[in-house]
Parts: C-alpha cells; structure tokens; sequence
C-alpha cells in the first residue's frame, strides 16, 4: 500500500518532478541544458464557444506569450535562465513559474515582435509555483490573454501547449488532459505540496515552464511547471498549475506581493480498505490525522494526533488520532480532497467546520485557519 503524508496544504510526495526551465551557460563553447523554463509562445483571445484549429491557435496566441530572460548566480558563474510568461493586463503585469524567477539578479521580457524590456518581480509564491512582473512599456505592447475556467475540463479534454522546449522557440505540441486534481511536491517548498494540478500528456519539455496550457478555444487553462522523469526529459506526464488557482492567487500577487495560504496544521495519511484492516480501523475512507502542528488550528481547535505505532509490510504507521471525514459539510474521502478544498475555497482567516470520527463516534469541530508558515 502506498504511504501518504500531507501537512494541510502540504505532502510529502512519492513522484519525482523536474520542474522545467532552460539554463544557458554563456562560459563554455555550447550552451548546455539543465532545468528549464520554456515559453508557450501562444494563446488565443478566443470567442467563447468557438473551437479553433491549432493554426489558428498558433497565429492568434503568439503576441500574448513573452520570453523571459533571468540572470542566475551560483557559486562559481552567472547562468541565464530562459522561461515564458503570459501577459496578465494592459499595466504590463505578466505571469510565470516562480521558479522561473527565483534568486534573480535581472530579469528581461522578450516580445513575440522582438522588442524587449527590464521586468521587476512583483509578487512571488513557491507554494504555487507562480510569480507576477511587470514591464514598463506603451498599453499597445500587452496583447492580453484571456483566463479560462480549469474547473470545466474534463479526462480526455484536448489542450495545447506552446514554447520553446530546449530553445526551440515557437514549438506547438497538442495532447489530452490526462488527469486532474493532482498533488505536486516541488523542491524548495518543505512539506508542503500544490494542490489540484492538472496532468497532461502534451509535450512539455526543458524551456516549457511559465508558458501557459490552452483548451481548444484558446483559453489559458493552465501554466506549465513540471514534469515527471527520470531521464530529465517528458516521458509522457506533464503538469500544469490550473488557470482557476492563477486567478485566486494573482491579483493578491499583484496587490500585496504575496498571498497567504490556509493552514490547518496536522499531518496524516489517507485511508484505503487495506490500510483500514490492518489497522483495525472503522473507516475505510478519510484522512487519518498522525500529528499536529504546536499552536497550529487544529491544535488550538483540541484535535487528537496518533498515538499508537503498527508495523505493515514493513512501513510503521501511527492511528488512533482523529479521522477527518468532511469540511463544511463536503465529504472528504481521500486527502486531495481537503487539500483540494483549502486551496479553492478558504482564506487565512476564515473559520472552517471539521467533521472528524474519534473512538468510532462523529463530531463536528471548528478551528479558524492560519496562514501557512514557510518553515512548519
């Protein structure tokens, strides 16, 4: 059976993921690939309802996609880091991976037209992988594209990626919607996770992140961020940050330079019929709580931790804490579920009602959410 720990809105995941963007070294004679950033140099301001072809896709979109160029220090050279951004609105604000733009020294915004700009960074969010800046230029220059709702696609639903996977600018590639309400657990973030990711199978490469995934209209359901791999390479699983998680997000971004993330504070694993039994569980579905945060909500709120330790196929696991079985009066049966929930529903702030089983009997708590810390 597989393991999974999670503090909300956080797992320790069991995926690997490269998060995409393209390193250039400008020291040695060939330029060399590592993580990458692409652009997806196309989007279409579509009409809604309409389905375009992906020519159409492809010539409607490009103005709306920016290369973005980064200069990276390390320890021993300056590397530019080469990704993609959407452009957000007619003030030049412009969104991309945050990892695109982490530990910045400079960064340039390159136009489909050629033109370029400095960019300053305004707002940052690792915990979602996104990131705003801005371009000073004439209102002309931001061909603006339009934001879908990613809470519409479906398994099977067709989108299309555009960039420049390994430097090879203005590269379209199509694919389906694989999966949806995924969990990321990106480098750089504890153990914490990004919830509600869409999985794909378009080709999403080294040079493809902060580029946006489009449906078949046109609209930007989606910022590519990841893939899972272990050459370094797409191998068929792609990820991408879904566009109804951008607008949440981005406008507090653009507004505070941050955004605060509900905090609930405990840790725990997600029940299975097999983990049930050999447990001797009464559930066979929710999320088993293992331990809680000090002076967290669900500490404050007098929720239980395990206290008891079994050993299955040679994996310990704690039980006999609380079983969280529905927030707000929605089920949660697996921990996507609540991670789920938080991320699209609450704020820092907000109260939240816990229905939880404890000793085989059901009881309702409610906690007031924190903001997540960045070291739990």
């Amino acid at each position: 059976m597989d393991k999974t720990t999670a503090i909300l809105g956080g797992t320790y995941g069991v995926i690997v993921l490269i998060l995409v963007f393209v390193f250039v070294f400008e020291q040695p004679k060939t330029d060399s690939l590592q993580e990458t950033t692409t652009p997806l140099e196309n989007i279409v301001q579509s009409n809604s309802g309409s389905h375009l072809s992906l020519a159409d896709l492809f010539s409607k979109s490009q103005d709306g996609v920016v290369q973005i160029i980064v200069r990276k220090s390390t320890d021993n050279s300056t590397d530019r880091a080469i990704g993609s951004g959407i452009v957000y609105d007619s003030s030049g604000h412009i969104i991309t991976s945050n990892h695109v733009v982490d530990q910045y020294q400079g960064i340039r915004v390159v136009f489909h037209d050629g033109e370029s700009y400095p960019a300053k960074v305004s707002g940052t969010d690792p915990f979602a992988d996104l990131a705003v800046i801005q371009v000073d230029a004439d209102p002309p220059t931001f061909h603006t594209l339009p934001l879908g709702d990613s809470s519409k696609l479906r398994i099977g639903d067709e989108v299309i990626a555009i960039g420049s996977p390994f430097g090879l600018s203005g590269s379209l590639t199509s694919g389906i919607v694989s999966q949806l309400g995924r969990i990321l657990n990106p480098p750089g973030i504890g153990s914490f996770s990004i919830p509600n990711v869409i999985q794909t199978d378009a080709a999403i490469n080294p040079g493809n992140s902060g580029g946006p995934l489009l449906n078949d209209r046109g609209e930007v359901v989606g910022i590519n961020t990841a893939i899972q791999t272990q050459t370094g390479e797409f191998s068929g699983v792609g990820f991408a940050i879904p566009s109804n998680t951008m607008k949440r997000i981005v406008p507090y971004l653009i507004q505070d330079g941050h955004y605060k993330h509900p905090w609930l504070g405990v840790s725990g694993i997600t029940i299975d019929p097999d983990l049930a039994d050999n447990l001797g569980l009464s559930r066979q579905d929710g999320f088993l709580i293992e331990n809680i945060v000090p002076d967290s909500p669900a500490f404050k709120a007098g929720l239980h931790a395990s206290n008891q330790t079994k050993t299955v196929d040679g994996v310990k696991y704690k039980f006999g804490g609380d079983i969280i079985i529905g927030v707000d009066n929605i089920p949660v049966k697996k921990l996507e579920d609540l991670l789920n929930y938080l991320q699209d529903n609450k704020s820092a702030g907000d109260d939240m009602i816990v229905k939880i089983v404890r000793n085989d009997k059901q009881m309702q708590v409610t906690l007031l959410l924190q903001e997540r810390p960045s070291n739990p």
